[in-house]
Order: C-alpha cells, then structure tokens, then sequence
C-alpha cells in the first residue's frame, strides 16, 4: 500500500478551461425543458462557471485531508489494478469497519459530506473505520488493460483490501453498481460479514405464484419501467459500444459533464432541477472525477463486463434495504426476500432518490447507523 495525494498539475486545468473556451455547442431542443436531454442553456451556463468560477483545489484539498492509498488487487485474476482508497479511521475504539461503494456516475465525491457523521458520531457506539474505495476504471484508481473486471471479481477484490487492511470482519454498503458488487461480496465473502445494507437491491421476477402486489408495488413497477423505456439509453450505449462514446467523454468535457450531470437530474428527488438537492459545485466535483484522468471508456466498460452478466445469487448475510422513493428500481419486499435470505431491515424514506448519501446525508447516516447498530 503506496500513500497517496491528489495533486493535480494546474496545466491540466488550464488545458480544461481551454476546452470549455473552444466549445461548438448544438442547436437547442425542439421542445422545453430536459424531455430531450440536459437544456442547452443551462449546460452553457454551468460549464461557463466550470470554466470561470469553479475550484477544483477546495474539493482537492477536501479529499486530501483524509488518508489515501492506492494498492494493487487481483480479485482473483492473473492481472492486477492499482486501486484508490479513501481510509478514514475514526478515533473511537470499537468502531465497527464499513466498506463504501460507489456506482456509475458517481464517485468517493457521494460521501464527502457524510464522512465526519460516520467516524465521529455523538455516540461512539454508532462510530465506522470507513473504507472508501474506487472502481477500477473510475477516478484516481487505475484502468484494467484486459477485459474482466465485473461485478463478481471486484467484489473479491475489495474481499482482498479489506483483509490487507486488516478488517477479518466488516459492514458494507453500496449503491447503483456498488450495490450489486456489495451483494456479490455477500455471496463471495459471507464469512468477512457483519452484513450489508443496500440503496438500490436487485432480485430475480418470481416465476412460481408469488403473493399478489401491492398498489404501491404497483406504482414502483411502473416507475422502473417507464425508467427502462426512457432513461435508460445511456446503459444500452456503455453496455454495448463503451468504447465508442469514450472518444467523445475523454475529448470534451462538456459531453463528460452533460453526460453525468443528466443523470442528476433524472435520479434525483429534485423537483425538477438537480442542483436543488445537489451544489453546482458538488455536481462538478464529481464530474472532475471522471475529467481529469480521462475515464469517460474506462468506466462505461463496466456496463459491458457486467450488464448482461450480472448473477442473482442468493446472498444469506443479514442484509439492510432502503428503497427512495426516486430511486430507479424499487422491488417488492417479498421479491427481495427470495434473494435476500437474511433480510432485516427495509426502510422507504420519505425524500431521496439515487444518490441518497449526497442528497439526504443526514437520512443515510440515520439509516446506516440504525441498521448496523442492530449488528454491533
């Protein structure tokens, strides 16, 4: 394990804000607001504050004050990843060891604000080590050179960090794509578990005569599959030609930052605007993730190892959901009950949606801390 620093060469950001200068922009839409996509307007207007206003070195700074590693990890394979790891230790003893992970297109940036609530509580019993990896492909980790690095091999990858930080034991959580690699952890390594909790739980459709639904299964059917039908062409694109949208995500920071900023939009509980939940310059920290290392194809490419690929083991950890009510896929209980042998814990928060940690920190911490205390 190398310690690490973010430091970036202000080169770098001059040859962005350079780019943003130079910027052939499309056409409007044919219609109002985001039914096409991100509004022209306000993509011009954020990315013209990126340019002029926006500083990358207080988010810098804010991600260098917590400890960083990076280390190489094989889940299991013949080659390895140099992976980037946010350690934050909390000062109180007892502190359970909780493994964060992240999904596409978000990044370490989610859990920023939630980072001093989870080591330094008011109660030390509720205190977490926090182990905050990134993907291999995304942010300041490195890019596998070969293909299959899915679901299933991270997962043992961040079995194999955690044993290399000593952890024999160990909560975790994940959204989006940290969720499924959080389940299939549940599966590879169940022993390591004090249990998992969930944001976005995914389970196999019974095929047998399951209990009737709900109307507000129902509805939460409806909405995945209304997202399915429309919001869902950027996975169709990473999961089949990742390679193709990288040329335009690694040349043009406006495509990255219109491509990513999207999606806050869609999967937030935002009333319509993101950064009415979200900061501008949250929503631009997490963009910068992508930018500076060039990660637009590496990081699609985990939709093509893993979209069609994903397994729905049955995972027998004593397991946590929370379903927001603007998260993509919400499944019935008795669903997830199926896969999730051990479930004991199913909240549905009142506000939230995909990025649950950045929009309502305050929601996840309550819902980390009241779950895991059911474990200590």
């Amino acid at each position: 394990m190398r310690d690490f620093r973010i430091e970036i060469p202000e080169t770098e950001l001059d040859d962005l804000r350079e780019r943003l200068a130079r910027t052939r922009w499309p056409d409007p839409a044919t219609v109002d607001g985001w039914e096409q996509g991100i509004p022209l307007d306000y993509t011009r207007e954020l990315c013209e504050y990126w340019r002029t206003r926006y500083d990358w070195r207080r988010v810098e700074a804010e991600i260098n004050s917590w400890p960083q590693f990076r280390t190489g990890l094989d889940g299991g394979g013949d080659d390895s990843v140099e992976v980037h790891v946010l350690h934050a230790r909390s000062r109180h003893a007892g502190a359970m060891p909780l493994l964060l992970t992240h999904g596409w297109p978000g990044s370490l940036v989610e859990f920023l604000d939630v980072l001093p609530a989870l080591t330094d509580p008011e109660d030390p019993a509720d205190a977490f080590h926090v182990v905050l990896p990134t993907l291999p492909g995304f942010g300041f980790s490195g890019k596998p050179a070969v293909s299959g690095w899915g679901v299933e091999r991270i997962a043992v990858a961040w079995a194999q960090l955690m044993d290399r930080l000593g952890y024999s034991r160990f909560a975790a959580q994940g959204g989006d794509w940290g969720s499924m690699i959080t389940s299939a952890l549940g599966t590879a390594a169940p022993e390591m578990l004090y249990g998992i909790h969930l944001t976005m739980a995914l389970a196999p459709k019974p095929r047998d005569g399951a209990q009737p639904l709900s109307k507000q299964e129902r509805d939460d059917i409806a909405f995945s599959k209304a997202f399915s039908r429309y919001g869902a062409g950027y996975s169709a694109e990473q999961s089949t030609r990742p390679q193709t949208i990288g040329y335009g995500l690694v040349d043009s920071p406006v495509a990255q930052c219109a491509w990513i900023v999207e999606k806050f939009w869609d999967w937030t509980d935002c009333a319509g605007h993101p950064e009415n939940v979200i900061s501008r310059d949250r929503l631009l920290d997490n963009v910068m993730q992508y930018w500076l290392n060039g990660t637009g194809a590496s990081s699609a490419r985990l939709y093509w190892e893993s979209f069609a690929r994903r397994r729905m083991d049955d995972v027998e950890v004593p397991t946590g959901i929370a379903q927001f009510p603007q998260e993509m896929v919400k499944l019935p209980r008795h669903w997830l009950e199926r896969r999730f042998t051990d479930l004991r814990w199913f909240s549905r928060p009142d506000v939230g949606g995909h990025f649950a940690a950045l929009e309502q920190p305050e929601t996840f911490v309550d819902e980390l801390r009241g779950y895991f205390r059911t474990l200590r």
